[in-house]
């Protein structure tokens, strides 16, 4: 009987603190939202449309990234001055024969690379996410050619909703301070 209370108590205990911090909180549902369904919809034009949109910054989680049309939409905003940081999963950077990334970080945008997890498998975007005007790019949706022309994939475009920004913007900063500068990178 002792063994089994011990481990209900720690599975309990563990469970009370994961809940604590998971943010289960519900945010208030404002603004727009695009849906996109590849490949039926243009969510490759609508993402670079996006980029083109950034006047302050845009943050970057991808685990994959070989699309040109994106990869030069993010070059493009970083020549035009706006703040560009990448976030990218290590081994998809490292073994991935076509990712873009090792170019993005070689032309001086922020690069770091995500270690801690088995698989950094977000796709997020964040333009001017710390303006009143802010919003998110999220989905199942990889930064790839493969993801528009082949695949079967969703992207969300989350506009006008401060929280939920703020929300995905805490959480980008908490996977850039466990992530690591790569090579060459800023």
């Amino acid at each position: 009987m002792g063994g089994w209370w011990l481990a209900m108590t720690v599975a309990l205990s563990f469970s009370a603190t994961v809940g604590a911090g998971a943010g289960a909180t519900p945010l208030p549902a404002t603004g727009t939202v695009e849906a996109l369904f590849t490949p039926w919809d243009d969510a490759e034009g609508a993402i670079v449309r996006a980029l083109g949109e950034a006047k302050k910054s845009i943050h970057v989680q991808a685990y994959l990234l070989t699309s040109r049309s994106i990869a030069r939409a993010l070059q493009d905003a970083h020549a035009r001055g706006v703040a560009v940081e990448v976030l990218a999963d290590r081994d998809m950077v490292s073994k991935g024969e076509n990712s873009l990334v090792p170019k993005l970080a070689a032309e001086g945008i922020a690069v770091r690379l995500e270690t801690r997890y088995a698989v950094a498998h977000n796709k997020v975007l964040l333009i001017d996410a710390a303006t009143a005007h802010g919003f998110v790019i999220t989905g199942s949706y990889n930064f790839t050619w493969s993801a528009q022309a082949r695949n079967a994939e969703n992207l969300l475009i989350l506009r006008d909703n401060p929280a939920l920004v703020r929300r995905y913007l805490d959480n980008w900063q908490r996977h850039r301070d466990e992530a690591e500068p790569m090579s060459g990178a800023q």
